[in-house]
């Protein structure tokens, strides 16, 4: 079963402020996952968020995850190894949710059952007053099936890595099924530089440019909730996919 420990080497610093993002004009994909207590959003909570940031021409830009404390029962650790024990120090999702909203802006969202992972969101952020905009999307799993990549071993995240030969990530943890989102997705974009190049190219300019359209809720919308510091698994490195990224921030 998986370790997950107060902050460690790879975790969070004690004091040290999260780099804001908001400054920045984003333009980009933002690959998320979220391990969550149950498969019902509308039942269950998000209990860890990993998100991998690519840019318009999908080079890495950045990575956040933390878990996240349920203010609940953790749900599932023989899945996705999350104790009780684990989540002391752990942010509340209404800590998180305005940074996480500087990531996500002007975003494609990326995901394997994208669907799934915006729909936890959405009620996540919902639970705090804040409805969370239609934002173009990419599902590396409906991708997956269009490519036969999953008839081997199926559709599922772990199917098509292995399909492809893609892996080496802790998985049914958010960052790390992130990081391998992120890669599947890398994986389809170059399969269409031989067939359909030009339409895929102008499908991916589509959605880049509708995200940049979307309006988002501003910060200082969010409930008056101090900003949390992030807290990262200890069994998932820093830097494994973007090295210049530490201490789960991004």
């Amino acid at each position: 079963m998986p370790s997950v420990e107060g902050p460690a080497p790879g975790g969070t610093l004690p004091g040290r402020p999260v780099p804001s993002v908001e400054a920045a004009v984003a333009s980009g994909f933002a690959v998320v996952d979220v391990e969550a207590t149950g498969s019902s959003s509308r039942r269950h909570r998000v209990v860890e968020v990993g998100v991998v940031l690519l840019g318009p021409d999908l080079a890495p830009e950045g990575e956040f995850s933390t878990l996240v404390d349920p203010l609940g029962p953790v749900g599932p650790t023989h899945i996705h190894g999350i104790e009780p024990a684990h989540l002391s120090g752990a942010p509340h999702f209404a800590g998180i949710a305005g940074r996480l909203l500087a990531l996500l802006r002007g975003r494609v969202l990326v995901g394997h059952n994208v669907g799934c992972d915006r729909a936890f969101l959405a009620a996540e952020y919902a639970r705090i007053g804040i409805r969370l905009p239609a934002v173009p999307e990419l599902c590396t799993m409906r991708m997956a099936a269009a490519y036969a990549a999953g008839d081997t071993y199926g559709l599922s995240l772990r199917a098509c890595a292995r399909a492809l030969g893609l892996g080496g990530e802790v998985p049914h943890t958010a960052l790390g099924d992130a990081r391998t989102t992120a890669a599947l997705f890398g994986h389809f974009v170059a399969e269409t530089g031989t067939v359909g190049a030009d339409s895929a190219a102008q499908a991916l300019a589509e959605r880049l440019s509708q995200a940049g359209q979307v309006r988002w809720p501003e910060a200082g919308g969010l409930p008056r909730t101090a900003e949390a510091l992030w807290k990262r698994r200890s069994n998932v490195s820093a830097g494994q996919y973007v090295p210049n990224v530490r201490d789960g921030s991004a």
